[in-house]
């Protein structure tokens, strides 16, 4: 099903170079796997990172979400990379989460969105404080893609779509449709 829509999505990307720039097929085909690879950055299984993860609870001080928020702010903008945890080459989501949590709280995370989702508490989308995680469903499975809440519906990731760490609403319909949850770190 979603190599077909992905099928569907290149097609219609190329519709507009139809006559003197034809995309060949075999291009359309590398480019949905290539899409493909882009889609699943944040779902992977961690690897050798996945074997690492932090403590099985974590309670930070909630002095903290200031740290959290101005640290992620200050990484807009950096590069998007499969893999990625450091700037100078690039984030994907957990790399991004897992770095700005080192650098503001001092607090290891694996670079796994469903770890992180695992050692983080549920607590209720209207009850989002500066510096939770809000988790998506984009690939077909929970928490596959992850963000660090700003406020005021808006959070900080690093999506493929776009190529770098930006800004996104809550209320856009891509990531409304596709919440999955909001979770956080920090003691009540």
């Amino acid at each position: 099903m979603k190599l077909h829509i992905i099928g569907i999505f290149v097609d219609k990307c190329s519709q507009g170079w139809e006559g003197k720039h034809r995309i060949p097929s075999l291009f359309r085909g590398l480019a949905g796997m290539v899409l493909c690879m882009m889609l699943a950055a944040c779902a992977g299984t961690g690897g050798d990172r996945a074997r690492h993860a932090a403590p099985a609870t974590i309670s930070l001080d909630p002095a903290q979400r200031t740290e959290v928020v101005m640290t992620a702010l200050g990484l807009l903008d950096a590069q998007y990379r499969y893999g990625g945890a450091v700037r100078t080459t690039g984030f994907d989501c957990s790399g991004l989460v897992a770095y700005v949590f080192a650098a503001a709280a001092k607090q290891s995370l694996p670079h796994n969105t469903a770890m992180i989702a695992e050692l983080s508490r549920p607590i209720s989308r209207n009850r989002l404080q500066s510096g939770d995680f809000v988790f998506f469903n984009t690939l077909g499975s929970p928490n596959s893609h992850m963000g660090i809440y700003l406020g005021d519906g808006r959070f900080v990731n690093a999506p493929s779509s776009g190529g770098r760490v930006r800004i996104d609403s809550l209320h856009s319909p891509y990531y409304r449709d596709r919440f999955e949850s909001a979770r956080t770190l920090f003691k009540s």
